[in-house]
């Protein structure tokens, strides 16, 4: 069982209009970071409620925390691949996976924010074709990382020696966050290491999407058992045991469906106060089990 911390790269009003992530680096994740596998950020360029928020780059910031947290793996949540192009996605996460000591996860999808492609300038086609470029990024990335001169033509994309050094000792895990049953579970199951998954619908909804991850990931002639199943949680930081005992109850049910990997937004906590209490009564008897 792994916990992701995802820190905000937002300011709204709840937080005086200074991004949340530049408080937690000061003031709680020092503390927190400690009992966390992974530190997620999330890529967008502007926030959902008033353009004006402060929102910072999800590249920039991460690369930030990489140096201010040597201990954990660092992940965003998730990019949107249109906003930047495969073969510079590429170099990026090959840089970034050497000078973090091999710690970077690249958490990517699609995209779905269509008027901040607009905003920008950026292509938002249809979700098939979003996907088709998702997969053809993901194998460039895979080339890159792996080969000295690599080339690839797609319908969409293609490299004619695309060099990326120093290339990565250790090539970057994939988080793929899709839920879509038709195209992206099944790309998922193609290609991702971890899994981020909307926990939307029932139960049996739940169980069905996993087992097309898996069915795909079977088909491709990979072993299903090792991608890791990802949800991310928001939930305030428990205050009370009783708070903590319903949030345990809640994780727990979630890893009876299959889920291993636990990455929690937990807002805007002011104080480290509540941490330990959801390490110590949610997130130690999840692992011990």
């Amino acid at each position: 069982m792994k916990f992701g911390w995802l820190s905000p790269v937002i300011g709204n009003q709840w937080s005086d209009h200074k991004p949340i992530v530049m408080f937690q680096e000061r003031n709680i994740l020092p503390t927190a970071l400690e009992h966390f596998d992974s530190l997620w950020i999330a890529d967008h360029f502007y926030g959902f409620d008033a353009k004006t928020d402060p929102f910072m780059e999800a590249w920039t910031t991460l690369t930030w925390m990489a140096a201010k947290f040597p201990d954990v793996m660092l992940c965003h949540h998730v990019l949107g691949h249109g906003y930047r192009p495969p073969a510079l996605t590429a170099k990026m996460a090959a840089t970034l996976q050497v000078l973090s000591g091999n710690r970077f996860i690249l958490g990517i999808g699609a995209g779905w924010r269509e008027d901040e492609y607009a905003a920008y300038g950026y292509d938002f086609p249809k979700p098939s074709v979003r996907f088709t470029e998702l997969d053809e990024l993901l194998q460039i990335c895979k080339l890159m990382w792996t080969e000295d001169e690599p080339s690839f033509t797609g319908t969409h994309f293609s490299i004619d020696g695309a060099s990326a050094p120093p290339l990565p000792e250790v090539v970057p895990p994939i988080c793929i966050g899709a839920s879509g049953e038709q195209i992206g579970l099944p790309l998922a199951g193609r290609h991702a290491d971890i899994w981020n998954g909307f926990a939307r619908g029932t139960e049996d909804d739940w169980r069905r999407k996993v087992d097309i991850v898996h069915t795909a990931a079977s088909d491709a002639g990979r072993n299903p058992a090792a991608i890791e199943i990802c949800q991310t949680v928001e939930n305030a930081l428990p205050e009370t045991d009783a708070e903590a005992q319903e949030l345990l109850e809640k994780l727990a049910r979630k890893a009876e469906l299959g889920v291993t990997y636990f990455v929690m937004d937990f807002g805007n906590p002011l104080t480290t106060d509540h941490v330990l209490r959801f390490v110590e009564q949610v997130q130690m008897p999840l692992r011990a089990s």
